[in-house]
């Protein structure tokens, strides 16, 4: 087959070797400013760039009107967006050249958080209360109905990215009103303190084959907003805490009509009442490293399986899972005030993985039981705090632009 991939960000590495290994030809179209980035060359047939990577009309019609030069010579059968932000692109193809596989609809919801709240509520899975931006009389309800304090978050950027946590009405309008003609793409929701999840998956045939739970010891909103470590770890196996969250990741699945994809599910547990609620999920690999995180708790390489699924449902052919093993593993990574950190403090013989990204500081651990996993982290959080490792940066704010 003859697969398109569209990655606008520098990942997806093992995807694009694996998915030439099955015998596919492989295009990439990536953002410009990446060509020449560390891509595996030997496993991409033709690469394609893109000068403005923004999901607008004319990147579309562009994206189009290239993908239709290439049909004149070849066919192709398969179209992957690698990241989240390419989503709607990927979709769009698909639908306007009838390719199988996800389209415009379903699309929304693994990127439109409003859709995919909606969703989850018409199918009676918890979610925090939440309210679209769209009409004043429906927030004026929400605000008087719904305790605060609220967060306001855009509908389609990944991560902590342009997030609003306000306290009063007052501040909840003053906001509002700041985003001016873009508020539609704004939603508001609960602030709900609580222990944050993630559940990462690999589907097939309309099934979870495939799923790691671990929990954030740092909410990914704290780490962007109040200059914290990224921490993550294995939930425990078995433990009525992955029963809840499998549940709610089967019931996302299930309601949100997915086919095929890697899939990574935020899921929140309210410290209040002790209940889970969806938060969002993408039909992609959880990005800041987790794919390594989760591979070396399961055996299980997200990126290299997922080009394995696109090939036998492109190929119409089985797809059987690897063996998935039962370890425990968490990650750690922090901006850092040294190019190249020194890393050899960072030495038991758990540490199965260390990050070579310049200003940033990041490693893996593997052990047996999840207390010793959590004992490494929080020993070398002190250690990145205690010894000057630790740097931090703004938040990104997108909310006027």
């Amino acid at each position: 087959m003859t697969i398109l991939c569209i990655c606008t960000y520098f990942k997806g590495v093992d995807f694009l070797r694996s998915a030439r290994e099955s015998g596919n030809t492989v295009l990439l179209l990536t953002n410009k400013k990446l060509e020449h980035k560390a891509w595996p060359r030997e496993s991409i047939d033709e690469f394609f760039y893109l000068e403005d990577i923004e999901n607008s009309f004319s990147t579309y019609q562009t994206i189009i009107e290239g993908t239709a030069f290439i049909f004149r010579n070849r066919k192709i059968d398969l179209v992957v967006a690698l990241d989240d932000f390419d989503v709607e692109k990927a979709a769009l193809v698909r639908e306007h050249f009838r390719i199988p596989g996800m389209g415009q609809t379903t699309a929304r919801y693994f990127r439109d958080k409003l859709a995919m709240r909606m969703q989850a509520r018409d199918h009676n899975i918890p979610v925090p209360q939440f309210s679209a931006l769209f009409n004043d009389g429906d927030i004026r309800h929400y605000l008087s109905t719904v305790p605060g304090p609220w967060i306001i978050k855009p509908r389609s950027e990944a991560s902590a990215t342009g997030i609003k946590k306000v306290l009063t009405e007052d501040e909840a309008w003053e906001h509002i009103n700041s985003l001016g003609e873009k508020r539609h793409n704004y939603l508001i929701e609960s602030f709900k303190p609580g222990d944050v999840f993630h559940v990462d998956s690999l589907v097939y045939e309309n099934k979870v084959i495939f799923e790691r739970c671990s929990r954030y010891l740092n909410t990914p909103f704290e780490v962007a907003h109040g200059g914290g470590i990224f921490r993550s770890v294995t939930v425990e196996h078995g433990s009525l805490e992955q029963e809840a969250l499998s549940l709610v990741n089967h019931q996302v699945i299930e309601a949100f009509g997915l086919r095929f994809s890697a899939v990574h599910t935020e899921i929140i547990q309210c410290h209040s009442d002790g209940n889970f609620y969806f938060l969002e999920t993408a039909s992609r690999v959880g990005g800041a490293h987790l794919a390594e995180m989760v591979e070396v708790s399961s055996g299980i390489n997200l990126w290299k399986e997922w080009a394995r699924i696109e090939t036998a449902v492109g190929n119409k052919t089985r797809y059987k899972l690897p063996k998935v093993s039962k370890n425990y593993s968490g990650i750690l990574i922090t901006l850092s005030g040294h190019k190249h950190p020194d890393m050899s403090p960072f030495n038991d013989p758990e540490v199965v993985w260390t990050m070579d990204d310049e200003y940033h500081l990041g490693l893996i651990v593997k052990a047996k039981t999840q207390k010793k996993v959590i004992d490494l982290l929080d020993k070398y959080a002190r250690m990145v705090m205690d010894q000057g490792y630790h740097a931090s940066a703004p938040a990104p704010d997108k909310t006027l632009h």
